[in-house]
């Protein structure tokens, strides 16, 4: 092979992707139950868009986004993650004056330079929700209840919820100076990434990855101890919303999220059996993201999940759902070129009908005809022969019985679609009662 798909990137087979539409239709069947509208934005957006959002500090804008300049000179970036984009297209296209809450829902690839692992894509694939518009903690709960529901149908056994709060722009300037004075006689010791972040985004110190930061870390102050009236209240309605909806949480002290725009609620699911990066679902409240993309103060909240790391924890629990691809009813097999000639026109008239048909094209028997239908699970086999041109009349075959008629060729595909509606709506055949 000359060519081989760029390292990161993975191809899904066409014997994946029926898996890939079962998670999908999950998704989609929760959005229906909760009221949330899909949207599909760009794949690529401009850079200011993610880098004024997500902080210019972040790891996804400082090492993660793939960004180039059009033959205008623009700087444009490919999407690294959901929410900025939907965002910007709700202020562009005006939802902000048509829907007092806009509730939304995507299902999109992403894209992130970083070294890849287990379920972790240069380009992956995520399902997200943003509502848009309300402060109320209660649709903090709403979102979280929509993340338990959705990993709930698939199936996962699992998963372990995590919430905490990060606070706000009125108290997070006192944690911040707490936190900083904490670490200062630390810094020499902490990892490059978290001496760096001491001060742009001292928070995400406590994020590290690095086992040596972690520890150092571990008594380090908490922004809980440090929140404001109004975010103490938010946090304690969200909890009380959770154990009304029966939703088993524990509050992590030292959770965060990697992108500058959250505050109040953050939250994540993760599941056991993935290592070190069991994330499957997460998300927050980001209060001041519309302001920052020139809009007027609106609250927001939303989560995003990743399809591959989903379908690994799938894989680690053994769900193993039953998912195929289509495949017609109706396979029509010719012997002769003016039966060919007719069996194209009749499969044509069929799936018009609207009844899944398949033939066999160019010169092969009829026995090997046969087993491509056997193959391909069509119910029925239509047999045209010349001979049976010249009668006037077709064999339809029942391909599990081998029970078969004959049908004149003016009533064919009425015939035929007669046929497989008696056997959609026949009730099922009971046992015979044993002696």
């Amino acid at each position: 092979m000359q060519y081989a798909a760029p390292r990161g990137t993975h191809d899904i087979m066409p014997d994946e992707t029926p898996l890939w539409h079962w998670l999908e239709e999950k998704f989609r069947r929760v959005t229906r139950l909760y009221g949330y509208q899909e949207i599909r934005t760009p794949v690529f957006e401009h850079t200011e868009v993610f880098a004024r959002t997500s902080g210019e500090s972040s790891d996804i804008v400082r090492k993660e986004m793939y960004t180039f300049e059009d033959r205008s000179g623009q700087s444009l970036s490919l999407r690294p993650e959901g929410t900025a984009g939907v965002v910007r297209a709700y202020l562009q296209n005006g939802l902000n004056a048509t829907m007092p809450l806009a509730k939304l829902c995507y299902i999109a690839p992403n894209f992130r330079y970083e070294r890849p692992a287990a379920a972790r894509y240069r380009q992956h694939h995520q399902v997200g929700i943003e509502a848009i518009g309300s402060q109320d903690p209660a649709l903090d709960a709403e979102i979280i209840g929509f993340g338990r529901h959705y990993l709930d149908d698939v199936g996962l056994t699992g998963t372990a919820l995590s919430i905490n709060s990060v606070g706000c722009p009125n108290c997070r300037p006192a944690y911040r100076e707490a936190l900083q004075a904490f670490l200062q006689p630390l810094l020499p010791r902490l990892s490059e990434d978290s001496q760096r972040r001491f001060e742009t985004n001292p928070m995400r110190i406590l994020d590290s990855k690095d086992e040596g930061d972690r520890d150092l870390t571990a008594d380090a102050p908490v922004m809980l101890e440090y929140l404001c009236e109004e975010c103490q209240d938010h946090f304690a309605r969200l909890q009380n919303h959770l154990l009304d909806l029966d939703i088993e949480f524990e509050v992590d002290r030292r959770l965060v999220r990697g992108l500058d725009y959250y505050t109040k609620t953050a939250f994540e699911f993760k599941h056991a059996g993935l290592g070190a990066q069991d994330t499957v679902l997460a998300g927050g409240r980001y209060d001041g993201f519309v302001e920052q993309l020139g809009g007027p103060p609106t609250p927001g909240i939303g989560f995003g999940s990743g399809m591959e790391r989903v379908l690994e924890a799938m894989a680690a629990d053994g769900i193993r759902p039953v998912a195929s691809g289509p495949r017609p009813d109706v396979f029509v097999a010719t012997m002769g070129e003016a039966a060919h000639k007719f069996g194209v026109s009749v499969l044509g008239q069929l799936r018009r009908d609207g009844i899944a048909s398949e033939m066999s094209y160019g010169s092969r028997s009829l026995k090997s005809q046969m087993k491509q239908a056997d193959r391909s699970g069509a119910q029925l086999a239509l047999l045209l022969g010349d001979d049976e041109l010249s009668k006037g009349a077709a064999t339809v075959r029942w391909l599990q019985t081998s029970e078969q008629q004959f049908v004149e060729l003016d009533e064919l595909p009425r015939r035929v679609k007669e046929l497989l509606d008696a056997t959609r709506e026949a009730p099922p055949v009971s046992p015979a009662p044993q002696e």
